[in-house]
């Protein structure tokens, strides 16, 4: 975090730095899921001159990446930009990554003639990383980083991710008995928790670039894996598929849905490719890594994959052998843990496998949610 101080910088004089970045963050919420391989950035710009501080104009991140947030607020006032607080959730990017689009977000703060600005969370890419601070000071343009860091960090853990790691991040969810228990073995299916979590469980897949479960679940719940929300159905983001031997049924709704939501199947380079001519020939795209020691599809291999797609945030809906897999390849960036109703004498499946246990030791408990009678309890990797 940036120190105002330290660097000359004017302090939040009014008071009021943090609500409105709370606002840019909420702005900045609302299109993850739709800008990637972009981040999905929030901006404010406030009037300050007079008495009572007055918003003039906000920007998100528009759907597929551009234009930019900045860009959307500035290019909304024209003029009335001079001298006014720009808060942003993002480091401006500095350099264009493309010719096509027009000037970086530093050119267009610095010709607006923005006063002051103020941002979340600093951005590790390379078309940012550091080189707006030494522009804006010598436009005049003040600089304070570090407002609300850890609610900017958590709103762009996915492009951070990608950028330092070369994978999207990870959101495991899972749901349990309140004895511990995913599900049954041989048994029906459990359904632990209610309508109202699972709205909110799709609400949550809205804002994912993509959905990930493992070919079991495919095979035992053939699932839609798509956003049922009213006026949200839109919003279905990628559908992922592990599965190492290429059994996910030709039949599926996954595989038969392919041509409305996109569907990627990861599996490995020995799958048979009899049953991938199948897949594909239903508008499935087969994406093949390599085997990990136990013949299955290598994890790390199969994110570095995705990340170079430019997916950021994958949020993952398969059970605990694919949770204990992300597990003991330390690839869960944040897990969602929901306890629902009372299954005793039904479930025999653990939620959580005895890597996902021994890594809960690396992640923090940083909020809790009642839905209705469901407990929400999210960890994050700090």
């Amino acid at each position: 975090m940036t120190d105002p101080g330290a660097r000359g910088l004017p302090p939040d004089r009014n008071g009021h730095d943090e609500r409105f970045m709370r606002l840019a963050l909420a702005l900045g919420s609302r299109h993850l899921g739709l800008t990637w391989p972009n981040p999905s950035v929030g901006a404010v710009l406030v009037d300050e001159s007079g008495k009572v501080p007055v918003i003039v104009a906000q920007g998100i991140t528009q759907a597929g990446g551009r234009p930019h947030a900045e860009r959307v607020a500035l290019e909304a006032v024209g003029r009335r930009a001079r001298g006014a607080t720009l808060y942003v959730t993002l480091e401006p990017c500095a350099t264009r990554s493309s010719r096509d689009h027009g000037p970086s977000c530093t050119d267009l703060i610095v010709a607006a003639g923005v006063g002051r600005l103020v941002v979340s969370v600093a951005d590790p890419s390379p078309h940012a990383a550091g080189q707006g601070p030494e522009r804006f000071s010598h436009a005049g343009i003040p600089m304070n980083v570090g407002c609300l860091a850890e609610d900017g960090a958590r709103l762009h853990r996915g492009h951070i991710t990608r950028v330092t790691k070369g994978r999207p991040a990870v959101t495991m969810k899972l749901a349990r008995s309140t004895e511990g228990f995913a599900g049954s073995r041989h048994g029906p299916r459990l359904i632990l928790t209610g309508e109202i979590a699972q709205a909110k469980v799709h609400l949550m897949r809205a804002h994912a670039d993509a959905i990930m479960v493992g070919v079991g679940t495919v095979l035992a719940d053939d699932p839609l894996l798509n956003v049922r929300l009213p006026g949200l159905e839109s919003r279905s983001p990628v559908r992922i598929v592990v599965d190492s031997q290429l059994r996910t049924p030709a039949t599926s709704r996954v595989v038969t849905g392919a041509g409305a939501i996109p569907t990627w199947i990861l599996t490995t380079v020995e799958a048979p490719v009899e049953a991938e001519k199948a897949l594909t020939a239903q508008g499935v795209e087969v994406l093949r890594v390599a085997a990990d020691e136990a013949g299955r599809v290598s994890l790390p291999e199969a994110l570095g994959l995705l990340g170079t797609r430019g997916v950021t945030q994958v949020f993952c809906e398969g059970g605990p052998d694919l949770a204990d897999a992300l597990a003991k390849a330390d690839l869960i960036d944040d897990l969602i843990l929901i306890t629902g109703r009372s299954a005793r004498g039904q479930g025999d499946v653990p939620a959580l496998g005895l890597s996902l246990q021994d890594r809960m030791d690396q992640l923090s408990l940083w909020a809790e949610e009642q839905i209705g009678p469901d407990l929400f309890m999210f960890w994050e990797r700090p």
